[in-house]
Formats: structure tokens, sequence, C-alpha cells
């Protein structure tokens, strides 16, 4: 026991978006599996709330925030536009990825993606930061193939 504290006491931090906002536990790597994002509030929770939050009778109402899921895309894109009217970086980046996949609706624009990401990235958003360095290491989303600038 003692030798895990050692160990798990070493090494990088773990981001706040790592970490469930219901259990405050870290959400285990390769988050998307193991969480789910919610557009309502912007937040990843993990699993274990979500499945206890539909054993309490939430069933798809976010354990979080309280919201109903969206009807419809419009409703959807809605959510997430309040959030980036109020700076959220990580909504700012949510955006940007629709952009790039061209979701909810909107028309695909790579450029409006890259400088959505840019945006949120300045605001803080790691998981923006990320999708930078790979845009850039893989040459994707408009920008031009450079893994040296991808990997710093």
């Amino acid at each position: 026991e003692l030798k895990d504290e050692k160990l798990y006491g070493q090494g990088h931090e773990r981001a706040e978006g790592d970490f469930c906002p219901i259990c405050l536990l870290a959400i285990p790597f390769r988050m998307n599996m193991h969480s789910e994002f919610r557009a309502c509030c912007m937040k990843k929770v993990c699993n274990g709330c979500g499945l206890a939050g539909e054993k309490r009778g939430l069933s798809r109402i976010c354990p979080l925030c309280r919201s109903p899921p969206p009807k419809n895309e419009a409703e959807g894109l809605d959510m997430v536009m309040k959030r980036v009217a109020a700076k959220d970086p990580e909504a700012i980046c949510h955006l940007g990825t629709i952009y790039n996949s061209g979701g909810y609706g909107l028309e695909k624009d790579q450029s409006h993606a890259i400088k959505l990401l840019y945006e949120a990235a300045e605001l803080g958003s790691t998981e923006a930061l990320t999708k930078i360095g790979v845009s850039y290491y893989r040459g994707s989303r408009g920008v031009p193939h450079d893994k040296a600038k991808g990997i710093h």
C-alpha cells in the first residue's frame, strides 16, 4: 500500500477536466470509454455517476446539472452556443469540433474550427491544445503537416 502511494505520488498532475465533477475521482484513461460528455454543462461525467443517476430515476437527465437531453440537433446546438456566449473554453472547443466535422446541421468549416480551438486553448482548454497539436502532427483540420509544431 505504501508502495502504491509512492508510485502514484510521482509524475505529472492530471488536468481538472480529467476528474468527474460529481464524485471527484479521476476518470480512467481512454476517458471517452469511461465517461460521457454532457453538452448541457460541458462536463465529462464518469460512467459510475451516470449509472448512479439512472438508478436514482434520472434516466437521461444530466446527473450534474439536471438538464434534460436536447430533443433535436437545433436544441443541442443552442445549449452549446449558450456556453460559448459565456466564454466557456470547453464549449468553444466542442463547437470547433462540431465545425470540423460539420455536425449539428452546421456546414463543415475547418478554418473556423481551428480558430475556435485556438480561442479555447487561450482560455485554458487542455483538450483544445491537444487537438491543435494532433492537427499539426497529422496535417489535418486545414493546417500544414508539421510534426515539430505538433509535438511542441
